[in-house]
């Protein structure tokens, strides 16, 4: 989609209700909920994160948007698809600019050129107990990504067309953080699976952009 288009559309969102976990809980994992209610008492001292969904024009003027594939280590989230972003720190003013920081920090995406447009729907997390608050932002000009070595593995720019055709949305067997093999649903994005919580942020986000687009 031409980003000029893009950008038309992307300013009605503010008028449009979020589609919340109604949308969310399509690409939820079906243990999700049993975990959930597992740590209820956890949950109360959750850790805080915000992650970004920037949107930005290609060479081309087509559409796209950036995630990332974060390094192996020892750790709930090794070698999983996310959107940038990272958790809230004392310096933050806001969940926002911690998300506005970490693309930053992650993807090398100057703080000055991010516009954020719509904060999402917050995911719980079970196996990190974090709270993640998405946006949705734009960046004007094609970006020139900088990775961050330490803990990117790989930049994933993925076109807004080809993210909302519905044949992208496939199931998957996954080993969870917890050690067993289990079908998910999950979003299958220039030959990478995307599941779990930022499948859910995605979930909604397609279901927001297609009342406008």
């Amino acid at each position: 989609m031409n980003f000029n288009g893009f950008l038309k559309s992307i300013s009605k969102i503010k008028n449009i209700p979020l589609p919340a976990e109604a949308s969310q809980f399509k690409m939820a994992p079906p243990f999700r909920q049993e975990l959930v209610s597992q740590q209820k008492n956890t949950m109360k001292n959750a850790k805080r994160a915000g992650v970004l969904a920037l949107f930005y024009p290609d060479k081309f003027q087509e559409t796209k948007f950036i995630l990332i594939l974060r390094k192996t280590y020892k750790g709930v989230h090794s070698a999983q698809v996310a959107f940038p972003g990272g958790k809230l720190e004392p310096e933050d003013a806001s969940i926002q600019e911690a998300a506005v920081r970490e693309t930053y920090e992650e993807v090398g995406v100057p703080i000055e050129a991010i516009e954020v447009i719509q904060s999402l729907t917050e995911v719980y997390i079970p196996p990190s107990n974090f709270y993640v608050q998405p946006f949705i932002g734009i960046a004007r000009e094609t970006p020139s990504f900088i990775k961050q070595g330490h803990e990117v593995e790989t930049l994933i720019e993925v076109d807004l067309k080809y993210f909302l055709d519905d044949k992208r949305v496939i199931t998957n067997t996954v080993k969870t953080s917890y050690s067993f093999d289990v079908e998910v649903p999950a979003f299958k994005l220039n030959d990478y699976v995307v599941w779990g919580a930022t499948a859910m942020m995605l979930s909604e986000i397609k279901d927001l952009l297609k009342q406008t687009l």
